[in-house]
């Protein structure tokens, strides 16, 4: 691999930047479990999916609203507060 300034990167340190991989990985899982405990972690789960889809809810209703309602009015302008 060759980064922007052209200097060459060995392979652990490409690996390095980015997700954790491998053991990183397994190690971080070992430690959520000892934190959150067995009975705990479904709920954790499902709060967490809970949450992306209110997200993805929140993005999708956001990008379908328009400047414009159905009438065709234009949408009132907001004064400059001069005071």
């Amino acid at each position: 691999m060759v980064d922007p300034a052209g200097a060459s990167l060995t392979d652990l340190e490409y690996r390095g930047s980015g997700m954790p991989q491998g053991p990183e990985l397994i190690i971080i899982l070992i430690v959520i479990l000892l934190l959150f405990g067995g009975a705990k972690l479904p709920k954790l789960a499902r709060s967490l999916g809970q949450a992306q889809n209110e997200f993805k809810r929140g993005l999708k209703d956001g990008s379908e609203t328009t400047d414009v309602d159905e009438t065709g009015a234009e949408p009132i302008k907001k004064r400059d507060q001069d005071d």
